[in-house]
Formats: structure tokens, sequence, C-alpha cells
């Protein structure tokens, strides 16, 4: 390998050695041309892909501050972003998934203050919410997803969502949720992995309360700590690095209204530094 290259992914995994927190910008991949050669995977291949493509880039790419190295270190790359000008915003739906891996509040209100920032937008036309799944053995509840619904709700206020949305409820918790929120879902994402069919009951429910039911193909868990840190470790090609921790990850569409076509898809992920 060329010396000048080695030297600087040295000082680039140094920033990594720094820092506290992780961001990461996949940038639009449909328009990333490596990934577009690859045959169509599952949606966790298609992050770890997404991770070790976006290292490796940025690393190459890099170029460490003579001093003062920061503790949150966003790894993008500046020529893939899907910043919306102001022209063709009216044109463009933003719909966002977010897949919470941690129960913390304020991840929510971070992660759709990064994607609006990546994207020069004020407004995310619709958000789901995909939060930690509990423990094996027990049953997501009301409580489960209350503190998580209330952040989207204060969104929702301050207008930095339009709408909002859920992930996985049955009739009987979308029911709770419905009759509890004073910001009413507007959607709720069905895995057709796992049901076939749409249950009836649930059916039912959502077109008497206009809920409109989608269905998706995540698994429960996007991705596990071990992908995430095998992921870092083959962008950076550094096997020894510090054990990092997803804190969430956010898949981002752009969708052309009159058309219904993907203009843009991609993930933000932010992970932190484990403390030993």
């Amino acid at each position: 390998m060329d010396p000048q290259i080695t030297n600087r992914n040295s000082e680039a995994k140094m920033l990594l050695t720094h820092a506290k927190t992780l961001r990461l910008h996949t940038g639009n991949l449909v328009n990333r041309s490596r990934l577009k050669k690859k045959c169509p995977c599952s949606p966790s291949e298609e992050l770890q892909d997404c991770i070790q493509d976006t290292l490796s880039d940025w690393l190459s790419a890099t170029k460490p501050p003579s001093k003062d190295f920061p503790d949150t270190l966003d790894c993008s790359i500046p020529q893939a972003t899907d910043a919306i000008t102001p022209e063709e915003r009216e044109e463009l739906r933003v719909t966002v998934k977010l897949f919470l891996c941690e129960s913390v509040q304020s991840s929510i209100r971070d992660a759709v203050e990064m994607v609006c920032q990546t994207l020069a937008v004020s407004q995310l036309d619709s958000v789901i919410i995909a939060p930690p799944w509990p423990l094996e053995g027990d049953s997501q509840s009301l409580a489960h997803l209350q503190p998580a619904w209330e952040e989207l709700e204060a969104l929702v206020r301050s207008q930095q969502i339009a709408a909002i949305g859920t992930s996985d409820l049955d009739k009987e918790l979308l029911e709770q949720l419905y009759s509890w929120a004073q910001v009413k879902p507007s959607s709720n994402q069905v895995n057709l992995a796992s049901c076939c069919v749409m249950p009836p009951d649930l059916t039912a429910f959502a077109k008497e309360f206009d809920i409109q039911l989608l269905t998706h193909n995540d698994p429960k868990e996007l991705m596990s700590a071990a992908t995430f840190q095998e992921a870092v470790q083959e962008g950076t090609r550094d096997l020894s690095i510090a054990d990092w921790r997803l804190e969430w990850v956010l898949r981002y569409s752009i969708i052309v209204k009159s058309r219904g076509i993907i203009k843009a898809k991609g993930y933000l992920v932010s992970a932190r530094k484990a403390i030993p």
C-alpha cells in the first residue's frame, strides 16, 4: 500500500481513538455504485455494507486536525450528501424509520435534528419509531412505548415532524396507544415475515380510525452489537478498535410525490464508545 495512504489511515484512526461519539452518514444508496452492483440483501446486510464502505471511504479521504481531537466524530462523504433545495422541497416527501437501540429519549431528538440538518429540511413528513424490544420473555406494553411517543409528540408540536407512526403493534396495543396518545399514530408497520396476512381485527381498527397499515421486512434487531463492531473493524481495517455501542439507526427515504419513486435513501448511525 502507498505509504502516504497508510499514514493517512493511521492519522484517521487516531480520531477514532480519541472520539467518544461516532456519527455516520452513508450518503445516497441509490447512487452508490459499489452497493448497486451487489445483489439485493436484507436490511441488516445492507446496513453492514454501508457502514463498512462509508468508514473505508472516510478513512481514505479525511485529514485529522493538528490539535484538539473532537469528542464527536462525523464520518460522512461530502459528495454523497442528499441536501434538498427549497425549490424542490414541495415536490418531495421525506420519510424516516428510527430504530432505537437503547431506551434513551434524547436519542429521538438527536436523530431527528441530525437528519433535518443532513437533508437541509426543517420538517420531516413522517417518522416511524421502532423502540428497542423488551428482554426475551417479556412482551411489549404501552408503558414501554410511552416515553418515546411523548418525545415524538413534542417534535410534532415544534413542527419538526408532520406525522408519526409505529411498528409491529398488534390491535390491542395499537388501540391502547391511540386512546392514550395526544398525537395519534398515523400509521403502523406490520412485518409480513411473521404475518402473511393482515390480522382482520387490526385491519378493522386501522380502517375505523384512519391509520395506514404498511408492510416491512426489517428484523426485530436491525443490527446486533457484535455485527456493528465487526462492521467498524472491517471498515477501518483495525481488529483492535475500541468497543462501540449503537445508540440508534435512522433510515430515510426521499420520494418524488408525483412519480412515487425513491430519489434518495440512506442511513444515519450514532454510536458511543463503551466506558471500560
